[in-house]
């Protein structure tokens, strides 16, 4: 179960991390960094068979290929800006964490604006005109 792994890396990590701060703080924060990037990518192999599953369902349900892309492009904006943010947390710095969050926003509803319209297109033609 690799859900244990990452608890296992996780816990030593920390300990690892506040046995270190107490003698060298810079490096008990590069102790946090790297294993969130060990975390990170121990799951990339599991984001790409999420990623092709969900392009293989759109395709066998017609959907345009364009949309789910996008949407899979603005989910990982939120995961790569919650890390990024999570990450700048713990090393003090919550006014940079909170501008790295609304960067993510905003790149989320820049790229949502095409869905969005299309949405809006679709609901408007439903509308009988009178």
């Amino acid at each position: 179960m690799e859900i244990l792994q990452i608890v296992g890396i996780g816990l030593v990590a920390t300990f690892l991390s506040l046995i270190v701060k107490e003698q060298k703080p810079s490096f008990a924060f590069m102790i946090v960094v790297f294993t969130g990037c060990v975390i990170f990518l121990y799951l990339i192999d599991q984001v790409y068979q999420i990623v092709r599953m969900i392009e293989k369902i759109a395709v066998n349900a017609n959907v345009n290929v364009m949309y789910v892309e996008t949407i899979l492009k603005i989910i990982g904006i939120a995961y790569i800006a919650e890390f990024g943010a999570q990450i700048t947390k713990d090393a003090g710095q919550g006014a940079i964490a909170s501008k790295i969050e609304l960067g993510g926003k905003i790149l989320i509803l820049a790229m949502a604006i095409p869905i969005l319209t299309v949405i809006i297109e679709t609901v408007i033609h439903l509308i009988p005109s009178f």
